[in-house]
């Protein structure tokens, strides 16, 4: 019986001896390794299930599986050989939990700035777990809005059914502080129990009760529509503020209790740790939050919050364009963490939040570049871009997860950005035009220019309606999917190099299924045998007269083997059989008759396909893609005809050798696999045009 999928992740991560500790998030397997140049990547990125494999810094390795990542996590924490897995070595440490090790490891793998690192990392692993609660609760809330929207279901909050519907949701955002300050302790190493029962303080009915104390003295704000109280707590003045939803006191908290719980266990015997750590605990850093970091939390939360409004009343273009164009950089390298923060918290003060509309837009311009990106996979037989495709595309439109998209596809192939950006940028153009002709009335009869949403949501198909001006959104979304889709397939997403060699391995794909087809249509009727030698008579002539027999060379010089090239993919025979030829002219031609299928934007590469399908590629130089098309004069177009001998390029070699790049022009038979032989003419001197490669047919 085959392996199954967690031992096969950890057979080519190293095997169990190289996993120091193993978690996992949304959709991602992360692991810290012994030693990473141990993972066999190709494995990992060709393996039945795995959307893709990303190195980091360090030894740090991420294996992008999708919504399924929770139950492959498990089953590889089951396996036998997991077993002593992140076990201490003989130095005689005990074994550390994975969280311990995580730490240890992470802490030896920072950046240039390693506070900065830290910081992120603090506010991602304080969210991350609790992703899964956060998806389900925008997803019923966005069902009760279409049912309400559609009648089905009454808008009336005075009913019980409706408060109980209400409940299942907003218990999530209302305890919210306490799981992220349980999730926030646990990063820093403390007993996060503790830390979650020290923001449940601020949470008690006893401590919200405080507002309607005798000592308790409150301001009205009229311009604001606001009230502050402030208690007096044995002569002590508190203020007082509504905790429910805040995400910026538990991070505060949460890093003033790990300085207090560290120190507390240097100067208290182990033996009673126990019983006086937790103690002193929520004594000092509850009256602390109480006091102190509850109202500092506050007022750091709603001054970024009133900043980021301020901006999207003043200058709502600039933000509803900016925010898309900011996300496929900030997700990647995790820092959109903090405006994740923001967006609940301009929820819990401000009631709504206008941040995850022009957020919708980057989400699907990224969904829309994966649609591509499976259209064109299905069109070249491309299985398993379309399996990780279709994978992506439906974690992101069910469930508004970009990370399968982006670790699976998008960074893997940097032409995807260029396509997708301007779906971004379109995107947003539309929703800040329409946000303005058409603003958004809050509960509080506020007018707001954009899209505002009152619940945290993950912008998917499913959750459009907790939207308001849900047409608004809707039309944004589509202009950035529509623009991102066809700019794909289009202009495609990968080099020509690439694509040739997806277009060879389908083709060698296809002449091993040869056999059996050949083999079912072996005993065709007597009429049938008649009818295909008629037809095949017919069309002798043409096909002779067509057939391609030799391949001339695209550049005057010397021909050389594709083994001495310096190129390992070309020596590889990954993109067919062929030759290189080290130039003593600087105009490139075309090798053969045919339409050009392919020709890069830097002027690098060529691909041309003959009438009677011979696909040959003409690459120029090693590694010249990164000149940009400095030194290529262009002459050609994408599917234009041209004729054996006519120019595609025109080449600066002095410059190509000044940037340290070699002058070998490779050519290849791109789908050597389906032809009978082709042999390449080496070792001599030729002139363009003169003939380098046989084909037999």
């Amino acid at each position: 019986m085959a392996d199954s999928l967690a031992s096969q992740i950890i057979t080519a991560i190293g095997g169990p001896e190289n996993v120091r500790s193993l978690t996992h998030c949304a959709t991602r397997l992360r692991f810290e390794l012994a030693d990473a140049s141990k993972v066999d990547q190709n494995a990992l990125e060709h393996m039945k299930g795995v959307l893709g494999a990303v190195p980091q810094s360090g030894d740090r390795f991420q294996v992008v599986i999708g919504g399924g990542v929770a139950t492959v996590y498990e089953n590889i924490m089951h396996l036998p050989e997991m077993a002593n897995a992140g076990a201490a070595s003989a130095s005689g440490e005990g074994q550390k939990s994975n969280a311990d090790v995580k730490a240890e490891a992470r802490s030896k793998a920072r950046g240039k700035v390693a506070w900065l690192d830290s910081f992120f990392e603090y506010l991602a692993d304080s969210f991350r777990p609790i992703l899964g609660v956060l998806l389900g609760a925008s997803i019923i809330i966005a069902l009760v809005n279409l049912l309400i929207s559609l009648n089905v279901i009454p808008n009336d909050e005075a009913s019980a059914g409706w408060v109980f519907v209400k409940a299942i949701w907003k218990g999530v955002f209302y305890f919210l502080p306490i799981m992220v300050a349980y999730n926030a302790a646990k990063k820093l190493k403390v007993d996060p129990w503790l830390g979650g029962a020290i923001m449940a303080i601020l949470m008690t009915p006893q401590f919200t009760s405080l507002i309607d104390a005798k000592t308790t003295t409150c301001v009205e704000n009229a311009a604001l529509g606001t009230k502050s109280c402030t208690a007096n707590i044995f002569g002590i003045p508190m203020a007082l503020s509504d905790y429910s939803g805040n995400v910026f006191v538990p991070l505060l908290m949460a890093a003033v209790l790990a300085l207090v719980y560290h120190g507390l266990k240097k100067i208290i015997p182990e033996s009673v740790q126990l019983v006086f750590v937790p103690f002193f605990c929520m004594i000092i850093v509850g009256v602390l939050t109480a006091f102190i970091i509850g109202p500092i939390g506050v007022w750091v939360g709603n001054g970024l919050g009133v900043g980021l409004a301020w901006m999207n009343t003043h200058a709502p273009f600039i933000f509803a364009i900016i925010i898309p164009l900011l996300y496929p950089f900030l997700v990647p390298l995790g820092l959109h963490w903090p405006l994740n923060a923001l967006m609940l918290m301009n929820i819990q003060t401000l009631g709504y939040d206008f941040i995850q509309g022009p957020m919708g837009v980057w989400n699907f311009a990224c969904f829309g570049a994966t649609a591509g990106v499976l259209f064109i996979a299905v069109r070249d037989k491309d299985k398993d871009m379309r399996q990780t495709a279709l994978g992506a595309l439906a974690a992101g439109l069910l469930g508004g997860v970009s990370e399968p998209s982006l670790y699976g596809i998008h960074l893997r192939y940097k032409l995807v950005y260029k396509r997708m950006l301007v779906g971004c940028g379109l995107g947003g153009v539309v929703i800040a035009v329409l946000g303005w002709l058409f603003p958004s009335v809050t509960a509080a009869g506020q007018t707001v220019h954009g899209v505002t949403t009152t619940a945290f949501a993950f912008t998917s198909l499913l959750t459009i309606p907790v939207f308001d001006q849900m047409w608004v959104y809707a039309v944004s979304i589509a202009v950035s999917f529509l623009t991102s889709f066809f700019l794909i397939i289009t202009f495609d997403y990968r080099t020509p190099e690439q694509k040739a060699e997806v277009l060879a391995r389908a083709a060698a794909d296809q002449k091993a299924a040869a056999p059996a087809v050949e083999a079912k249509e072996a005993a065709p009727a007597a009429t049938t045998a008649t009818a295909t030698a008629t037809a095949t008579k017919t069309e002798a002539p043409a096909a002779a007269a067509a057939a391609t027999t030799v391949v001339n060379a695209p550049v005057a010089g010397h021909v050389i083997a594709l083994d001495e090239t310096g190129d390992p993919v070309f020596a590889s025979r990954a993109l067919g059989e062929g030759v290189g030829i080290q130039p003593t002219d600087s105009e490139v031609v075309a090798p053969v008759s045919g339409v050009l299928q392919t020709v890069a934007e830097t002027g690098h590469a060529f691909g041309i396909k003959t009438d009677d399908g011979v696909e040959v590629l003409v690459h120029v130089g090693i590694d010249t893609v990164k000149m940009n098309g400095e030194g290529f004069a262009v002459k050609v177009k994408a599917d234009e005809r041209v004729n054996a001998g006519d120019p595609l390029v025109s080449v600066d070699f002095a410059k190509v050798k000044d940037a340290g790049y070699s002058t070998t022009t490779l050519m290849t038979v791109l789908n050597t696999a389906a032809l009978t032989s082709v042999t390449p003419k080496t070792g001599i001197d030729v002139k363009a045009g003169d003939e380098v490669i046989d084909i037999q047919r």
